[in-house]
């Protein structure tokens, strides 16, 4: 009789989140070209059609990286509200940037267009929810709010962009987070 780990019967108290966690690791890591859900299984140490009862494929296992991804970032956004900075919409900025520099890999999945918004309800709600917090102190549901929350959006996304795609130098002795307040502040 074999006591093997492969004939042990299938029990995990967890098993999407622990997957999730393993799969944040490996893409911040290895990038999402390193992202397979037998190598992702051989991680959490289950079987490898394991992760199929949460994921029906590669796709699936995006979609919800991108989700937890937008809602840590609302997480972060509504804790910088709470928080009642002088300037809000500086210090959101500035949270953005931070975001994305401290999960590169993540955040460029976020906005991957390869995870249209449109084909995915989940991923949308969670990428409006995010929006949704900038709105707000931005204009609420008014056209001139929704403007200026694209606009701070974009200003923010940009300079999170050009970062991480090193296309904005950081000289000798300079800090990063000091530039990306000087940059956000200009506003």
């Amino acid at each position: 009789m074999s006591t093997s780990r492969q004939n042990a019967p299938y029990h995990h108290g967890d098993l999407r989140n622990a997957l999730l966690e393993a799969a944040l690791i490996i893409l911040e890591r290895d990038g999402e070209a390193g992202l397979g859900l037998r190598d992702l299984a051989r991680a959490v140490g289950v079987s490898p059609a394991a992760p199929y009862r949460h994921f029906d494929g590669r796709a699936a296992l995006l979609e919800a990286l991108a989700v937890t991804g937008f809602q840590r970032f609302t997480r972060a956004m509504d804790d910088v509200a709470a928080t009642e900075p002088a300037d809000l919409l500086a210090a959101m900025g500035k949270t953005y940037v931070l975001f994305a520099l401290h999960n590169a890999a993540l955040f460029r999945l976020m906005f991957s267009p390869q995870l249209r918004r449109d084909n995915r309800p989940g991923l949308r709600m969670a990428a409006d929810a995010a929006f949704a917090t900038l709105r707000r102190i931005s204009g609420g549901d008014t056209r001139a709010g929704r403007v200026a929350a694209l606009a701070a959006w974009a200003r923010v996304h940009g300079l999170a962009v050009l970062l991480l795609d090193g296309q904005i130098a950081i000289e000798a002795g300079e800090e990063i987070e000091a530039l990306i307040s000087a940059i956000i502040d200009r506003h």
